[in-house]
């Protein structure tokens, strides 16, 4: 495991990596989930071997710290991601990032432009204000404080037991603060910097969540998006040939 400083007072944000040729690929997990439980089966793939693979914690959660002044907006979990990234020496990466860390990827992006050179994205917020659906608005419905007091509880009871699995190794509190920030969304808003970036983009949406809202707007713009068959918002557990073939660039 290797940690590298992310707010100027001590705390680290931490990941595992694989060795390999460069450009590296860096797996970015969603709202309270881990990055090696999410992506490490799908690296281990023959089809994507050889190459450095790195699987960051996003701070708050996992094996990275959590202090309790920091603001976990996207921009700062972005900054936070770049301190990994200029801590390996790595530029030009692969980003393949989940959920909210599809939306940290893009803040990334935008902010360092020269860290990132493709991105693959797994149904990342482009909006904000989600629907009630959505696991941020489950979270944000609470005042933070009466979320770490209660409603962390409530909502790994209502969240299944493969999310509630790494939601409960986060903390409460950074928790709620990412879900609040991934509503709010960025600036310039996380739609119009995916249809503004020049490098390569992919976006999957799993069949079963629905129609990806803009998706030929999106196209328009130079995105590839891809329809996962039999997919829901864990594409990368539901069918992961699919997925790999995605990062692969074979899909």
């Amino acid at each position: 495991m290797k940690q590298a400083e992310f707010d100027g007072r001590g705390s680290r944000i931490r990941w595992t990596e694989t060795p390999g040729a460069e450009p590296a690929r860096v797996y970015v997990h969603g709202l309270g989930a881990v990055s090696a439980v999410y992506h490490a089966h799908i690296a281990a793939r023959p089809e994507l071997a050889g190459r450095r693979s790195l699987f960051v914690d996003l701070p708050g959660h996992g094996a990275s710290d959590r202090p309790q002044d920091f603001g976990y907006t996207l921009e700062d979990h972005a900054d936070a991601l770049a301190a990994v990234l200029d801590a390996a020496g790595l530029t030009g990466v692969e980003l393949i990032a989940h959920s909210m860390g599809g939306s940290v990827a893009l803040v990334l992006a935008h902010r360092r432009p020269e860290l990132v050179s493709r991105l693959v994205l797994t149904e990342a917020n482009l909006d904000p204000s989600p629907p009630s659906s959505a696991g941020s608005t489950w979270i944000d419905a609470y005042e933070e404080d009466d979320f770490v007091a209660g409603g962390h509880a409530r909502v790994l009871e209502k969240a299944g037991p493969v999310w509630a699995a790494t939601m409960r190794l986060a903390d409460p509190r950074a928790l709620h603060r990412s879900a609040a920030g991934l509503r709010r969304g960025s600036v310039p808003m996380m739609r119009a910097i995916l249809e503004a970036l020049p490098m390569e983009r992919v976006y999957l949406q799993g069949e079963l969540t629905g129609e990806l809202e803009g998706r030929e707007r999106l196209e328009v713009a130079g995105v590839r998006v891809l329809t996962v068959p039999g997919a829901g918002h864990n594409v990368m557990f539901e069918n992961p040939d699919a997925f790999v073939a995605a990062v692969a660039g074979t899909g």
